[in-house]
Formats: structure tokens, sequence, C-alpha cells
């Protein structure tokens, strides 16, 4: 029988701390799409799924700070990459686990919690990373906190590849194939047009 999830014992942790080049530097998680920034939908979709939030940003924190929710820097680098940012959460919240989201994905399920859970549950796993049916998405992850040492150790030895870093772990994959959506994100201009309209032919 599987467990149910342990929403309060999880905290989700927006990944917002990149410098987005190929949007000529623009924060993504600010980018307007039909009216709301789009870690605004983010939030939304994570609010009940999470004991609580986390913004790890390292630009703009007055602007993230509107949402009344956390905003962290990096601990540690300058713009190390999303590895960084998970130690930040990691470090940052009392909780036993941390569920990761880029800031630039604005269809998450709300079952996505849920599934990542159950995925690290039945598969006896420390880390459990979303697969949408053709590759895996890294940044989609639910990860045990206590996988801190390790992760900072990796980092402080030069690591920086976060494929690298979640094959020494027990990893398990959860199925997201029946929600290719959750996947879809903003890295071009043309992109954010894409989004606009796949939001408003729902």
């Amino acid at each position: 029988m599987t467990t149910a999830t342990p929403v309060n014992d999880i905290t989700a942790v927006i990944l917002a701390g990149g410098k987005a080049r190929r949007m000529d530097g623009e924060d993504k998680g600010l980018i307007n799409l039909n009216g709301r920034a789009m870690i605004d939908y983010i939030i939304s979709a994570l609010r009940p799924q999470a004991g609580n939030i986390i913004i790890n940003a390292n630009r703009n924190p007055q602007q993230y700070g509107i949402y009344g929710l956390p905003v962290v820097a990096d601990m540690l680098g300058d713009y190390f990459g999303p590895l960084v940012g998970m130690a930040t959460g990691m470090h940052t919240t009392d909780r036993p686990y941390i569920v990761t989201v880029p800031c630039d994905s604005p269809f998450i399920p709300g079952t996505l919690v849920e599934t990542l859970f159950r995925s690290l549950d039945e598969q006896q796993a420390d880390i459990s990373v979303a697969h949408d049916g053709t590759r895996m998405q890294p940044v989609f992850a639910l990860l045990r906190c206590e996988l801190l040492p390790g992760l900072l150790a990796y980092l402080d030895e030069g690591g920086r590849k976060i494929d690298t870093w979640y094959d020494q772990q027990r990893l398990a994959i959860a199925d997201f194939s029946d929600t290719p959506d959750t996947f879809l994100n903003l890295n071009t201009p043309e992109d954010k047009l894409a989004l606009e309209n796949r939001m408003a032919g729902q």
C-alpha cells in the first residue's frame, strides 16, 4: 500500500536563479504571460501540494518578494546551476523533503508532488525525477534533504552536472508521459508566444 503524500513535510523550491541568456537576460520568472507573471502560475499550482514554498532567485528579490514567500539567493558560487539551487533549498528548509521546479514552466499539474512521492516511496529512493516519456526532466524532482552534505561535497569538488550527481544516488523515475504540457517552458521570445497561445486555447 502506497504511503500518503506527506504534504506538510515538503518544501517546494522554485528555481529562478539562472541568467536566462537566451532571453537576453530577462528574468524568466517575472515575464508577463497573459496578464500574470510566470511565477504566479507556478506558485498557484504548488500551494496545495507543499507545506511551504521558497523562491530561489539571485536577482530582483523585491519583485519576487511581493508574493510573501522567502526569496533566497544561491548559498554559494556565481550562477553554478540548479544543483546549487537545490542545495540552497535543502539548507533553508526545516522539512525532510524538497520538491524543485523551474520558474518558467507554467503548466505544473496538481498531481506533480503526489506522483513524484509515490515513485520515491515505491522504489525506495532518495531522489524522484520526472520523465516525460522520452527523457528525464531533472529539475522536476523530489529529494530527501539528508542528501545535503553529499551534495555540498560534490559541489565543493567542482561538480556541476546534475545528471552526474543523480547517477551517484538512489534514483526513482516518475512517469509523466500522460502530462507532457508539464515541461513546456520558456527559453526564447518564440516560446513566450507559444505559451500564451497554449493558455488561450485552454
